[in-house]
């Protein structure tokens, strides 16, 4: 009785979730098809601002990824569910923190050389390497982190010598009031970004790039992860 009124109470507060997660699935395939680039692409659903009830909802339809910009609000959220989910940090990730990664499959938002020793650090600690993404910033806008582009091919060689991580490929943010000929750019300098990074010996296969207001443009330029709340969940709780 007790795992039927928790179905029924989570379906209520995402209604019609099931039906949008096909539509996005659909989208994604049609998306796929013309771009052409022959990739796999799954769903991190953001989960952000709401409470721990919209990852069992999330579960439940049959998403299996989630993604958290913070890491006190993740762990919270993995204290109240019991859905065995794979958590990914997209957000700022706060060098103090590292240890946190414990917790993740993948941290999206490797963003500067400091935080790349701190998280090398806690992976030869505890003897695994972490799996990052290395975040890119390509719209050039100050309130975003990451690499640009001229600084990440150095890195990249640096990368190789750290064994506390696996660079398993790049994120990217696209600007909000980008163009469509100036989002398919951005997209496909992180599409070549992380080609960089194969050729340097990465293992570089991700390309986490599309939201909710642009994910169809990224898979079309060969994203292999989007990053969808809103067109899933609906608008965020303040």
């Amino acid at each position: 009785m007790r795992a039927a009124a928790r179905l029924n109470s989570t379906a209520m507060a995402f209604p019609g979730l099931a039906e949008r997660i096909a539509d996005v699935r659909a989208r994604i395939d049609a998306a796929a098809a013309r771009g052409g680039h022959g990739q796999k692409v799954k769903i991190v659903a953001v989960t952000k601002t709401h409470g721990p009830n919209v990852v069992q909802a999330a579960y439940e339809a049959g998403l299996r990824d989630i993604g958290e910009n913070k890491v006190q609000e993740a762990l919270k959220k993995m204290a109240a569910v019991d859905v065995p989910v794979r958590w990914h940090l997209i957000g700022h990730l706060q060098r103090n923190k590292v240890k946190a990664l414990e917790q993740f499959v993948l941290l999206h938002s490797l963003d500067s050389p400091r935080l790349a020793d701190a998280v090398c650090a806690f992976g030869l600690d505890r003897g695994r390497a972490v799996d990052v993404l290395i975040e890119l910033n390509l719209s050039g806008e100050t309130s975003k982190g990451g690499y640009t582009l001229s600084d990440l091919l150095p890195e990249a060689e640096r990368f190789v010598a750290l064994a506390g991580i696996r660079v398993r490929g790049v994120m990217t943010i696209a600007s909000f009031t980008a163009t469509e000929s100036q989002l398919h750019r951005t997209f496909a300098e992180a599409r070549e970004a992380r080609g960089a990074l194969v050729e340097a010996g990465h293992p570089a296969e991700e390309l986490s790039m599309g939201m909710s207001n642009d994910y169809e443009i990224a898979v079309e330029e060969g994203a292999t992860m989007v990053r969808l709340g809103t067109t899933l969940f609906g608008a965020r709780a303040k």
